[in-house]
C-alpha cells in the first residue's frame, strides 16, 4: 500500500492506494492521524478510490482512525471506495458507520456540517 497526506481547509486528507493491510502501514497511518489531532485537526477525508483490497487489520485501522477523530468531536468520511471495497463496507455493515462521499468537494461539505 502507498499513501500520502496533506492538510487542506483544516481537514486531514489521506490518499491510499493498493491493498490496505493494517500490519504493514497501519502504525504509520495512526501516527499521521495522531499528529494531526495533536495540531487541532478534527476532520479527516480518506480517499480510498485506488484501494483494491482491505483485510481485517485494514478495517481495524479505519475504525481506529474514526474513533480517534470522533473522540475529539470530529468526523471521518471515505471518498469513492472501489466496487470491491464498497461491497466489503456493506457486508461488514461499516457503511452504516462511515459516511461515503463521491469526491473531495463533497467531503469538505459533509465535514463542515458535522
Amino acid at each position: 500500500m502507498e499513501y500520502s497526506h496533506e492538510i487542506k481547509k483544516g481537514v486531514l486528507i489521506l490518499k491510499l492506494s493498493g491493498d490496505l493491510i493494517g500490519e504493514n502501514h497501519g502504525p504509520e497511518l495512526i501516527s499521521v492521524v495522531s499528529d494531526a489531532i495533536n495540531n487541532d485537526i478534527i476532520f479527516c477525508a480518506i480517499d480510498i478510490q485506488n484501494v483494491r483490497y482491505i483485510n481485517s487489520s485494514g478495517i481495524g485501522v479505519l475504525i481506529t482512525i474514526l474513533t480517534k477523530f470522533r473522540n475529539k468531536g470530529g468526523e471521518v468520511v471515505l471518498i469513492q471506495p472501489s466496487d470491491s471495497v464498497q461491497k466489503l463496507l456493506i457486508i461488514t455493515k461499516l457503511n452504516a458507520i462511515f459516511t461515503v462521499v463521491p469526491d473531495l468537494d463533497h467531503a469538505f461539505k459533509e465535514l463542515v456540517k458535522s
